[in-house]
């Protein structure tokens, strides 16, 4: 049985859509169960639990020998660094005591220790936590995911504009949530003794200019690229 943490988002729910394509046993961790139905209706199980509850969690491992990782992010408007440490402090201690055979852990390519980072600083503390304790443990370091640019559609459909950070032509690699999914699943069905640190990004690298005229050919109306100067 494999454990799907954040089974309901964008990454979480490529996962265990490509396990369930596999006709893998999952159990989606949610802490909204009503976001899991299509899932459920798809052959997995679902499991609504607080990831800040420790025992309730590691209930919810021990069904399991597999552990799907992501730490959620924080809400923007908390201090996310101590919020996302303190979720990933209890993930970790809910995996002690589990029988858990393997963990895959979602990371991301800008991963390294240091101050003010936020969740890069965060993921590099989760990957040496991993690697200190005694399950063997595989991390994914991903590029950007696509799916960020969903919070910009609304503002393209409506007033032909997206916003970004970077400059417009700025390229950086970015990846599908889908194709995050299919990694993981094969990482996650490899023998136990198969660990290691993977990156994955898409078969191009992609400007938010890229972005602004993929959301034109969508859309039907020109979209703008809007960068935001760095003193804002």
């Amino acid at each position: 049985m494999h454990i799907i943490l954040g089974g309901t988002g964008n990454v979480g729910s490529a996962v265990a859509q490509a396990l369930l394509k596999r006709h893998e046993p999952i159990i989606v961790v949610t802490h909204d169960s009503s976001k899991a139905a299509s899932l459920r209706q798809g052959g997995a199980d679902v499991a609504v639990a607080d990831v800040h509850d420790v025992d309730t969690l590691r209930d919810v491992f021990r069904q399991g020998r597999r552990l799907f990782l992501l730490n959620p992010p924080a809400a923007p408007s908390s201090d996310t660094v101590a919020e996302e440490r303190r979720s990933l402090a209890a993930i970790l201690s809910a995996t002690e005591g589990a029988g858990l055979e393997k963990i895959v852990a979602e990371s991301t390519y800008g991963a390294r220790p240091g101050e003010q980072l936020g969740d890069l600083g965060v993921l590099y503390e989760m990957e040496q936590a991993l690697t200190a304790q005694p399950i063997p443990a595989t991390i994914i370091r991903a590029a950007y995911y696509m799916s960020n640019w969903n919070a910009s559609l609304p503002v393209a459909r409506e007033q032909g504009v997206i916003q970004t950070l970077y400059p417009k032509d700025f390229k950086l690699p970015m990846v599908a949530p889908s194709d995050i999914g299919e990694l993981a699943a094969r990482l996650m069905t490899e023998p136990i003794e198969q660990t290691g640190l993977h990156f994955i990004e898409g078969p191009d690298r992609y400007s938010s200019q890229d972005v602004a005229i993929a959301f034109a050919a969508a859309l039907g109306r020109p979209v703008d690229v809007k960068s935001v100067p760095r003193n804002q």
